[in-house]
């Protein structure tokens, strides 16, 4: 893809890996943008599950009984969390519709201790995914990415895992119907 028909990238795009990608850590991946400026862009792995749980990480929530996923290779000694609907944390930032990123985690713990809270509501995700500045335009550019705008709904994570990949590309029609039933190994086709 040459520069100039790479979308304006912003905070709630999904980027999804194109079905080639080999990297480990980003086959079949769907990545939540919260953040893209000149300094660089950060975001979450949606569909990569970890292999523990939130009670198992935080001593504070060990009533919670919650998956936590991958969210990238950066830093997965941090605990980061995204939820819908109205904003309930302070400090919280918008990344879209009724999406948002992060905020005051005494808040979390009370509200979700309380039940104020869906714990349903949240996400969590040990690490992020990064770029230096202009990298993720270079990845664009070689056609790594296929970013999907105005996507992110109530039920964009209501799939499970291993369906959202797919789910998006069907959505997004045309051509990507194509990518979504792509085989993960061609040689097995």
């Amino acid at each position: 893809m040459s520069i100039d028909k790479i979308p304006d990238l912003s905070a709630g795009d999904l980027l999804i890996s194109e079905p080639f990608l080999l990297d480990e850590n980003f086959t079949r991946s769907v990545v939540l943008l919260c953040e893209h400026n000149a300094e660089g862009s950060f975001g979450f792995i949606l569909n990569k599950p970890s292999i523990l749980k939130l009670s198992e990480l935080v001593e504070s929530l060990s009533f919670l009984d919650k998956e936590v996923y991958v969210g990238g290779p950066v830093e997965q000694n941090t605990l980061h969390y995204i939820y819908q609907g109205d904003k309930k944390l302070d400090e919280s930032i918008n990344i879209g519709p009724n999406m948002w990123w992060g905020g005051n985690f005494d808040q979390l713990v009370e509200g979700l201790k309380s039940k104020e809270f869906d714990s349903s509501d949240f996400h969590f995700f040990l690490g992020y995914s990064g770029w230096a500045p202009d990298q993720l335009v270079e990845e664009l550019t070689e056609n790594t990415w296929i970013v999907c705008k105005d996507a992110l709904d109530e039920f964009t994570l209501q799939y499970t895992p291993d369906e959202l990949w797919r789910k998006i590309l069907l959505n997004m029609g045309g051509d990507f119907k194509l990518l979504a039933n792509y085989p993960l190994d061609p040689r097995l086709n």
